[in-house]
């Protein structure tokens, strides 16, 4: 479902969903300087991409962005509650992508999601440092 940042009760549960997947990201690569870690209310809601989340009976369990970049995908996050991972939300989330060519990025040290983009058929196709010691992986897929 696309999730509709203008309902402040949206853009909340997005937001505090957002903080809490970005928190543990940033955990496993030691580094606390991932942007949306420290977006407000107010940048998100600004942020032009478009938002997909997945509900379970506990409220947002995760959301993809994107935004289109010609024909292709370019994923701009992709975040999932703690509470439920390995429970399969990040593979529904990129399953409901629109169709095309995709792109997106990730700490090189995140082994999580490197795995998941590797295993959707995704191939490495740079890095490079933003902080020392730091560097973001840049994937691909046809």
């Amino acid at each position: 479902m696309i999730l509709d940042l203008t309902d402040d009760t949206v853009l909340r549960e997005l937001w505090t969903v957002q903080r809490l997947a970005y928190a543990v990201e940033a955990e496993l690569i030691g580094f606390d300087g991932i942007p949306p870690l420290h977006e407000s209310l107010d940048e998100l809601r600004a942020c032009g991409e478009t938002f997909l989340g997945l509900y379970d009976g506990e409220g947002l369990a995760g959301a993809v962005s994107y935004v289109l970049d010609g024909s292709t995908v370019d994923i701009h996050r992709l975040v999932v509650h703690p509470r439920a991972h390995r429970r399969g939300i990040a593979t529904k989330l990129l399953d409901a992508l629109p169709e095309g060519p995709q792109s997106v990025s990730t700490g090189t040290l995140n082994e999580p999601a490197l795995r998941l983009y590797r295993g959707r058929g995704f191939v490495e196709t740079g890095t490079h440092d933003v902080a020392p010691g730091v560097s973001i992986t840049h994937l691909a897929r046809p």
